[in-house]
């Protein structure tokens, strides 16, 4: 704001300054050196950024500190073994790789993996962010990347050792298309730079300099930057499955006192799409639950309250009122009976307790990690997401707002159907499809799907109010206790419809 004010002054003076007829001529060369001086000075502050240190040799990051990710790892050491044993590799006309580039969602460890490899080939490591080789001053950026493999060198130098490796986290910031900043030029100055400091790198220099990049929008990356001989090897590090999940668990709750009722591998079944770094929170999470309630050791509920607080957020203080909290509790209720229908025992908990942006949830335990979907299982999922708002509609005879998301979701699966073939249209190619005719049949599998949930609860009317009662007295029910009052064992005596209503 300040340096807008000052440009402004100077504009208005130099006006001011050309109407009294003063020659500017003096003033503007002077201007013009002192911006000269201010840029060249704001550059070798810039450059101060980058300082990079080796990690000590003891407590460095290993691969054995890094769960979940077997097929990465095995990848990356298989690449850095040519690092490793380069007399061999030279032996049998090995290039040595120049730079690995890691693609994955956010939070899936690229950044651990990067340091596991610089310990694995026993390299000085550097790090850097992509946005910090992009400013508004020409060349600063390409400056910055001089820098970057210069300080990588001398770091190695210090350190007696032949490799240096450089992370550059978020690398699509710099390495994007070129072409694309029309008005613009320095990023493409910049990534030019890294397309010759990463030609530079060859085995016959005296540090041998791997660069490992980490995004989660390759399809941004230039294509030069692609190409063999830069990167190298592309490797794909995405969300853990079951098994990697229960390794991230075990080494983020190897320092914490575990209760013995505590079922990680039960925990790990119901985290499925959590990355490590939700799973590294979530263990905290629990740690700071049994902290409050100044317990000795963590307990298996501690964990499964974290799974609900790292999936939604923490719990709201603004409580809705009884007319809401019934309509809740009915929506919530058609959820879970539907989900126990499609798969018995998938209920974890029905709670309508607010929490995030949700006034109430179903949490269920997934079977199992699976990749494809049929048109049964997507069906099912449909029913599943209406099956609330049907409910509030029997027993109220209205629906809410609070079915919105579920509503776009629904439409959302029932768009992949039409596009996967899987509707009456057939196979068609999604850009010609007309939107009208894409309408028609998205409606016409939602309406096909809610009148088989309808049919199903205005069976269930008795139950919905059985459960009800109790899930508004107490706020949130087991899934064990939910199968209980649904298989009729222990029921409670049923709101009538006049009561919710």
């Amino acid at each position: 704001m300040i340096k807008e004010i000052a440009v402004g002054i100077v504009i208005a003076a130099v006006i001011f300054l050309a109407l009294q007829g003063v020659n500017l001529l003096p003033l503007l060369l002077l201007g013009a050196l002192g911006y000269l001086l201010y840029n060249l000075s704001g550059l070798k502050v810039l450059n101060k950024g980058f300082q990079g240190q080796a990690s000590p040799s003891t407590g460095r990051i290993t691969f054995a500190d890094i769960g979940g990710q077997e097929n990465a790892k095995k990848e990356i050491r298989e690449a850095l073994e040519f690092v490793r044993d380069s007399s061999t590799a030279r032996q049998l006309g090995i290039r040595p790789l120049k730079g690995i580039l890691l693609v994955g969602p956010p939070g899936t460890g690229k950044t651990l993996l990067a340091k596991a490899a610089a310990a694995y080939t026993g390299a000085s490591f550097i790090a850097a962010a992509g946005s910090e080789f992009v400013e508004m001053y020409a060349g600063v950026g390409a400056q910055r990347i001089r820098e970057l493999f210069h300080q990588a060198r001398e770091l190695a130098r210090q350190n007696n050792r032949k490799n240096a490796t450089i992370f550059i986290d978020e690398i699509d910031v710099l390495g994007g298309k070129r072409g694309q900043h029309t008005g613009h030029l320095e990023y493409d100055q910049t990534l030019n730079q890294l397309l010759v400091e990463m030609d530079g790198i060859t085995a016959s220099d005296e540090f041998r300099i791997l660069l490992i990049g980490a995004t989660n929008r390759v399809d941004l990356l230039d294509e030069a930057l692609l190409r063999p001989g830069r990167f190298d090897r592309i490797i794909h590090v995405d969300l853990p499955d079951k098994d990697g999940r229960l390794q991230i668990l075990r080494l983020h709750t190897a320092n914490k006192p575990l209760a013995a009722d505590v079922n990680l591998e039960s925990i790990a079944r119901q985290t499925f799409g959590f990355s490590g770094a939700h799973l590294e929170s979530l263990a905290n999470e629990a740690a700071i639950l049994a902290f409050r309630e100044r317990e000795k050791k963590l307990r298996q509920e501690h964990f499964l309250e974290a799974i609900d607080k790292v999936m939604l957020g923490e719990k709201m203080d603004r409580q809705p009122n009884e007319d809401e909290l019934r309509r809740i509790a009915v929506h919530e209720i058609g959820h879970a009976l539907v989900s126990e229908r499609i798969r018995p025992g998938s209920v974890s908990t029905v709670t309508i307790i607010p929490r995030g942006g949700a006034l109430g949830y179903v949490r269920e335990v997934p079977e199992a990690d699976s990749y494809l979907q049929t048109r049964r299982q997507l069906e099912e999922r449909i029913q599943l997401l209406v099956a609330g708002s049907i409910a509030e509609e029997i027993l109220f005879q209205s629906r809410s707002t609070g079915a919105s998301n579920d509503f776009l979701e629904a439409a959302q699966l029932a768009k992949k159907m039409v596009y996967a073939g899987m509707s009456e249209l057939g196979i068609v190619d999604p850009d010609s499809l007309p939107r009208q005719l894409l309408h028609k049949a998205v409606a016409q599998i939602l309406q096909t799907q809610e009148e088989l949930v309808r049919g199903e609860l205005q069976d269930k009317v008795e139950v919905i109010c059985c459960v009800s009662k109790e899930l508004l007295q107490e706020e949130k029910l087991s899934g064990e206790r939910l199968r209980q009052l649904i298989a009729g064992g222990d029921k409670p005596q049923p709101l009538e419809r006049a009561q919710l209503a």
